[in-house]
């Protein structure tokens, strides 16, 4: 085995989450290793150009909901390849009886959408004279909308929408770490209504934006855009380098990790876990067995992203929007579809559409694990049914994502509590995920800073 390799901080995992964070800490003055298991960094953000589409394989865009976004761009010269959404994108339609129906965008649109039945409107009334929960009661997503808004709003807005950020399903989600925000507005001011009232001034002033506001950009070249300007400024990035143990002693940490060329040993002050919770849960398991339950608690549910390209005229809809969500109540066979070509220009050639089609998560999971040629199958009948796409598709790519979105369920503060005592009992080892803080690209830039502040405070002894 060669001689030990020496650093301030090795990150373990090159996904958006370790490549923030390695960037962020040497920016700091840190000595930095990223340790990627994989070929290639970026985790699950990867963009395919192929038969003129570009094609995502994990996030197809982001909201830019924190100046962070700007200041990393800015850093990385890559602001000019920032590309913003049609205008277009502001409609989103929800699937009711089989029909497309446009969320409305106003108080009048509400009025008179037929989304939402006359019951369901007036049951809006009731929503500032219900109490709120109890500060100490952990409660479900589900639970949470059946009490303020009722069941109806559950089924046909929150339902789709958490199948359309979690892949999830809002009966076992929790609503204070999946909707931190929406929990707090309730708590902070006994409604939701009232909370949205009287914080309107206060949000205009704030720089940090909710995802309603946000507005929404992806890349010219794709989402990779990002990860590969982040990878080629860091100092020093070893791809096909999987750790396979982590050991504190005095003065760091030691890791080691196997690749092509062998074993080798690293050795750091301080170390950040940028991986999936499975993975570090297997590594911290001989030292902190509580965290390690924890993570190995977080479930993932499989995910099938369909990428399909037809003709411009063998689409019924004129697909003028984000997308479609698809409540469970439908009883259809996808999560939801998005306009990809409507959404961004330059997604499909000049005559063709692009659709991109989730099928799985915790709803069906059983689909997402059936072969490729059924998954493709599957969404060429639902568009056919909810679009009135005609005949097949001009080419179809399938990506499966064994474990795709971390679920923020039922205890979940409390496994992420238990992190935290780890952190506290291993000074110098951090845990920096989609696991933890959010789920999105910005989430994800925003957990990494708040990472690179603690890791930078350790290591100058604060």
């Amino acid at each position: 085995m060669s001689r030990p390799i020496d650093a301030d901080v090795v990150v373990v995992g090159g996904g958006i989450s370790g490549l923030a964070c390695a960037l962020g800490s040497e920016r700091q003055g840190a000595r930095v290793i990223v340790l990627e298991a994989e070929a290639r960094v970026g985790g699950c953000i990867g963009s395919l150009h192929e038969q003129g589409c570009l094609l995502e394989s994990g996030p197809n865009s982001a909201l830019d909901t924190t100046p962070l976004i700007g200041s990393l761009l800015d850093a990385l010269e890559i602001g000019a390849e920032r590309l913003p959404a049609s205008p277009a994108a502001a409609n989103r339609y929800v699937v009711r009886n089989g029909a497309l129906h446009a969320l409305p965008l106003s108080p009048l649109a509400f009025l008179a959408t037929p989304l939402f039945s006359l019951r369901a409107k007036l049951r809006l009334l009731r929503e500032p004279f219900i109490a709120p929960g109890a500060p100490g009661v952990e409660e479900s997503v589900a639970d949470f909308v059946r009490r303020r808004l009722g069941h109806e709003f559950l089924d046909y807005a929150i339902n789709p929408f958490v199948g359309g950020v979690y892949a999830g399903d809002p009966r076992a989600l929790s609503v204070g770490a999946a909707f931190p925000r929406l929990h707090a507005l309730e708590q902070a001011h006994g409604s939701l209504i009232r909370g949205q009232l009287r914080g309107a001034r206060a949000r205009r002033h704030d720089p940090e934006k909710s995802r309603q506001s946000a507005p929404m950009f992806a890349f010219r070249g794709g989402m990779q855009t990002l990860t590969d300007a982040m990878a080629k400024r860091l100092s020093r990035i070893e791809t096909g380098a999987r750790v396979t143990h982590i050991v504190p002693g005095s003065g760091g940490f030691a890791l080691q990790a196997a690749g092509a060329g062998g074993r080798r040993t690293y050795r750091a002050r301080a170390v950040v876990l940028a991986v999936p919770a499975w993975t570090a849960a297997e590594l911290v398991a001989p030292v902190a067995a509580a965290a390690a339950e924890a993570l190995a608690a977080i479930p993932y549910p499989p995910v099938a992203v369909v990428h399909s390209s037809y003709r411009r005229g063998a689409i019924a809809h004129p697909l003028d929007g984000f997308g479609m969500l698809v409540p469970e109540r439908e009883g259809r066979r996808i999560l939801g579809t998005i306009f990809s070509s409507t959404l961004f220009a330059g997604r499909a050639p000049e005559g063709r559409l692009l659709l991109t089609t989730f099928i799985g998560g915790a709803r069906q999971p059983g689909l997402a694990q059936l072969d490729e040629q059924e998954i493709a199958g599957i969404a060429q009948t639902e568009h056919e049914f909810l679009l009135g796409a005609a005949g097949r598709p001009e080419f179809v790519r399938v990506r499966r994502w064994p474990r795709a979105i971390p679920q923020y369920n039922i205890g979940h503060a409390a496994r992420i509590g238990e992190l935290e005592q780890a952190e506290r009992g291993f000074p110098g080892l951090f845990f920096c995920a989609n696991y933890r803080g959010g789920v999105s690209v910005g989430d994800c830039i925003k957990s990494a800073d708040r990472s690179v502040g603690a890791v930078t405070a350790f290591l100058r002894g604060a």
